[in-house]
């Protein structure tokens, strides 16, 4: 990654520099004196003082600097820049932000800037946009790079059709090194970043792959053929990306061919936007364990994240409801004995806590396919026996300290069976729920949680409350 100079020079209305501003501070925040500078030349429409402020920027910066500005001020930011700004920072914003942004602008500068990119850069942009606004632009393309990104449209959202870039080296094998270097030499146009040459027939088909340390390393003479690899890493347009990068993970690849039904390269996938989908399938991991939607965004609207909140919030109550139902059951144990309301939080807490930890490790371990039907039970009986020791400690625990409070060692025994039975509970719900949910075809991260909850505070009230009750006859 290109690296951002600390100051940039910001130069008074009048010309001469005289002051020099970091972009971010110390602990790597944006600087709110850098931000008001770069507002103040927005909203003046001082487009050179604007341009010295940000000429240094990499696109990720820029996008910061976006996503940092008022919504107004976005699009003039463009506006001001004008053919100096780097359409790629859209990519690196939120993605509300960038839709804004897209709606501001002129369907003229999109399609000036989108031509300037990658063709999977200029993907991430366009599917961001209404149908109608997407044909615009692409009407706006010459007509090879029209053809090329409605292709990769074409395929289906988060495949490896989308992810890929159809700007890529292909040679035909009876080519010998020296041609193909020299064709390298004297093509104005290559990819801006490459690992490998591809070898295809006269039909587009995937023969091979020559990497470029192995061509640069070959005599001149030599044909491509004989150096190529006839089993080349490659995916299907089609595969999902999230396959596509257990893949690169896996093997350890740089780059991969993209390749249709008929085995025709279409594109090439770099690691660079594996480690994009990598980021952003952990983030919506942990998005979905708290009962948030994989796509809100801190830019969302309040309404927006209000809707899309609700209904894990409402799916949590219901299974409160059916907690509370069974407190109701022992009303009476609770009346005649006032310490079991006030432990009984600590026991549903405990269980809430060590199911949700060993939710979170099956969920995530399900999604790796690091978890499946060769390991299961012997994952299963793991947690289980985690949950017999953590119960047991905290059994002792937890007894001795209820006991010297209460002055009752009765009780004591009595939270540390409920602890040890809700524990062991706790383990197994984590990790049943995971997998039967896995098995009927749903998405664990999204719905494991409220289930899990629901059986550790049913587990929990039930075994302490039926405890007391059977202990002191209540």
């Amino acid at each position: 990654m290109m690296e951002v100079e600390d100051k940039t020079p910001l130069p008074q209305p009048d010309g001469p520099e005289t002051e020099v501003l970091a972009f971010r501070d110390e602990e790597g925040e944006l600087n709110p004196e850098f931000l008001a500078a770069a507002a103040d030349a927005i909203d003046a429409s001082e487009a050179e003082r604007l341009q010295k402020l940000v000429e240094d920027f990499h696109e990720s910066e820029l996008g910061d600097l976006l996503e940092a500005l008022d919504p107004d001020q976005r699009p003039r930011l463009i506006e001001l820049l004008g053919a100096s700004f780097d359409f790629a920072a859209l990519t690196e914003v939120d993605e509300a932000v960038r839709e804004e942004i897209l709606e501001e602008l002129e369907t003229s500068t999109v399609a000036e800037g989108v031509r300037e990119l990658d063709s999977d850069d200029a993907i991430t942009i366009l599917e961001s946009m209404r149908e109608e606004e997407q044909a615009e632009v692409l009407d706006q393309l010459p007509a090879i790079e029209r053809v090329a990104l409605q292709r990769s449209l074409d395929y289906p959202e988060d495949s490896a059709g989308r992810r890929m870039q159809t700007e890529f080296i292909a040679v035909p094998p009876f080519w010998t090194v020296g041609q193909t270097i020299d064709f390298m030499r004297d093509t104005a146009d290559l990819p801006e970043t490459f690992y490998e040459i591809f070898v295809i027939d006269p039909a587009g088909h995937l023969l091979g792959a020559v990497p470029l340390d192995k061509l640069l390393r070959s005599k001149r003479p030599v044909t491509i053929q004989e150096i190529m690899n006839d089993e080349p890493d490659r995916v299907e347009a089609t595969q999902h990306q999230e396959d596509v990068a257990r893949l690169f993970e896996r093997y350890n690849l740089v780059s991969a061919a993209v390749v249709d039904e008929a085995n025709r390269l279409v594109g090439v996938i770099l690691v660079d936007d594996i480690v994009d989908v990598l980021e952003e399938e952990a983030d919506a991991d942990i998005k979905q364990l708290g009962g948030v939607k994989s796509d809100e965004e801190l830019s969302d609207t309040i309404f927006y994240i209000q809707r899309s909140r609700f209904p894990w919030l409402f799916a949590n109550m219901c299974t409160a409801l059916v907690a509370s139902s069974i407190i109701r059951l022992f009303e009476g144990s609770l009346e005649k004995m006032v310490a079991l309301a006030i432990l009984m939080p600590i026991v549903a807490s405990m269980g809430g806590n060590a199911g949700t930890q060993t939710m979170t490790v099956a969920v995530r371990a399900l999604a790796t396919r690091e978890l499946g039907r060769s390991n299961a039970w012997r994952i299963i009986r793991r947690e289980a026996a985690v949950g017999l020791l953590n119960g047991g400690v905290f059994a002792i625990i937890m007894g001795a300290l209820a006991g010297l409070w209460f002055q009752s060692m009765e009780l004591g025994v009595v939270i540390g069976l409920a602890l040890i039975t809700v524990l062991v509970f706790a383990a197994l719900g984590g990790i049943f729920v995971p997998l039967t949910l896995n098995r009927l075809g749903v998405d664990p991260a999204v719905s494991s949680g409220p289930f899990v909850t629901s059986i550790t505070d049913i587990v929990g009230f039930f075994s302490f409350l039926g405890i007391a009750t059977a202990w002191f006859n209540l």
